[in-house]
């Protein structure tokens, strides 16, 4: 919701600002430059990426326009379903959640947290980590070391696209600059002609260079941004995942684990001390 009120900020305060000064809104109005630009970017993108990468970017950039899927909720409901899973395993023994973490979408645990579910990153993170807890024989520094090497892996691969993306804005000035260059190429031709012909000629290929800025200080480079946000808020979610497991395989109890958990989480969607006990006492009292 707020990149669409962005958009409309800055298209709203560069036209409008545009206006007030008595400007022809019909002058910026030049599709031979936006197919230059669009299309020098986009064939740009095409060169330098893998068609796996340019698939992620696609999903990242609609992503934006839903917003932040990590909110505090969801980190609550994470909780619980961690703080039910590690109950049930101290109370029956770690056999006994096999069940679940073999076929989570049939789990009655899982099934209590449907976004969980969705982000396979994270249940993999998660259930594939628990499978070879149950295998035994994994120290605690061991089972660190691959969560930190898969958690490593997730952002590295993370980044990928949104550098992509901060590529393109980067060039997009530059790529401006080659539109108004042909711009002046087509206006040196008519010279000779009439002085008005000549600077509508020049305002055209002005444009080009206009619209290379707007494009990448307005509007693809904030974009960006945004994604390498929002990414580190699903590696949040990975590192809250983390620290419990890892506090579970030092011994301690479930409370605890999920206290761990509970810390690590940023302040803005964290919950009280007093929210997740209230909630844990609800999870408490459902498991037998």
């Amino acid at each position: 919701m707020f990149v669409i009120i962005g958009i409309v900020v800055v298209l709203g305060s560069v036209i409008g600002g545009f206006l007030m000064h008595h400007g022809p809104l019909l002058v910026l109005y030049q599709p031979n430059e936006y197919i230059i630009i669009g299309g020098a970017t986009i064939g740009a993108m095409l060169v330098g990426t893998p068609i796996r990468i340019l698939k992620k970017l696609v999903q990242h950039v609609v992503g934006l326009f839903k917003g932040d899927p990590y909110t505090k909720d969801e980190y609550l409901n994470l909780l619980k379903t961690m703080f039910e899973l590690f109950l049930v395993a101290t109370k029956d023994g770690l056999m006994n959640i096999e069940p679940h973490i073999e076929k989570p979408e049939t789990s009655a645990i899982f099934a209590k947290n449907p976004f969980l579910i969705k982000n396979h990153h994270a249940m993999d993170f998660l259930c594939d980590t628990l499978k070879l807890m149950l295998s035994g024989g994994v120290p605690a520094h061991d089972l660190e070391a691959i969560l930190d090497a898969d958690q490593e892996t997730m952002e590295t691969e993370g980044h990928q696209a949104p550098a992509v993306l901060q590529s393109a804005s980067d060039a997009l000035p530059g790529l401006g600059i080659v539109a108004a260059v042909l711009g002046i190429i087509i206006t040196m031709g008519k010279i000779s002609g009439p002085p008005e012909e000549v600077g509508m000629a020049v305002a055209a290929a002005l444009v080009g260079t206009f619209l290379g800025i707007l494009l990448c200080y307005g509007f693809v480079g904030p974009m960006a941004t945004h994604i390498t946000t929002l990414h580190l808020s699903e590696i949040l979610y990975l590192q809250c995942i983390k620290v419990g497991l890892l506090a579970y395989a030092k011994g301690n109890a479930p409370m605890m684990v999920v206290e761990f958990s509970r810390r690590v989480i940023f302040t803005d969607f964290r919950p009280s001390f007093k929210e997740l006990e209230d909630a844990l006492k609800a999870v408490k009292a459902g498991v037998k």
